[in-house]
């Protein structure tokens, strides 16, 4: 029976890493648009508002599509690359994320799970301290817009500031948790692949 290839997923992580940042700088513009069009609506058309809210939209549907398939992908390889089994199905690895209340907790622990088996680090301490990071960003941003939505202050400058500010860093920590899961990866897959009669598999070129 033929062993499965195991390659670094670097061309899915850079697509993944130019999708959020994409979806990113849409949302920006979103929320400074949406935020003119409240104050000057003379100035800023509803046509204007609405493109960028498209925009911002389908980048960010780009971007949780792109980022779930790296994620299975890096998952599938961290199956391969640990000795012992990841926890969970990669059915309940991709639901997690789209569940509402169980994906403010879970997925952290999923990529966790990832990075802890894809390989030893000698910077792992500090790994997991960007996974978190990013995890509590991300929540905090969630936190913010909620509250904004909830109090109809949405365009209120103190709540856009707050909730781009947010956007942006769990943005730019989102692409450094792609780069160093995919970094880790590629540099196990350099040494050893440690599944039964792993000897056997294709080195990644």
């Amino acid at each position: 029976m033929s062993r499965p290839i195991v390659k670094a997923v670097w061309p899915l992580a850079r697509s993944a890493q130019a999708a959020v940042a994409a979806a990113t700088v849409a949302d920006v513009y979103r929320a400074v648009t949406s935020r003119a069009h409240h104050l000057h609506p003379q100035d800023t058309s509803s046509s204007a508002f609405t493109t960028a809210s498209q925009l911002s939209v389908y980048t960010t549907m780009a971007a949780v599509v792109l980022f779930l398939v790296w994620f299975v992908r890096c998952r599938r390889n961290a199956q391969l690359l640990s000795p012992t089994p990841l926890p969970g199905s990669t059915p309940w690895a991709v639901a997690s994320w789209l569940v509402p209340v169980v994906n403010l907790w879970v997925p952290r622990g999923l990529v966790l799970d990832v990075h802890r088996a894809s390989g030893p680090s000698a910077t792992e301490g500090r790994d997991t301290v960007l996974v978190n990071a990013w995890w509590t960003v991300w929540i905090g941003r969630a936190v913010v817009v909620t509250v904004g939505s909830g109090l109809g202050q949405g365009d209120s400058s103190g709540l856009l500031v707050a909730g781009e500010t947010l956007n942006l860093a769990a943005g730019a920590l989102a692409l450094a948790v792609i780069q160093r899961v995919t970094a880790r990866q590629a540099t196990a897959l350099e040494t050893t692949v440690a599944v039964p009669g792993a000897a056997d598999l294709p080195r990644p070129s």
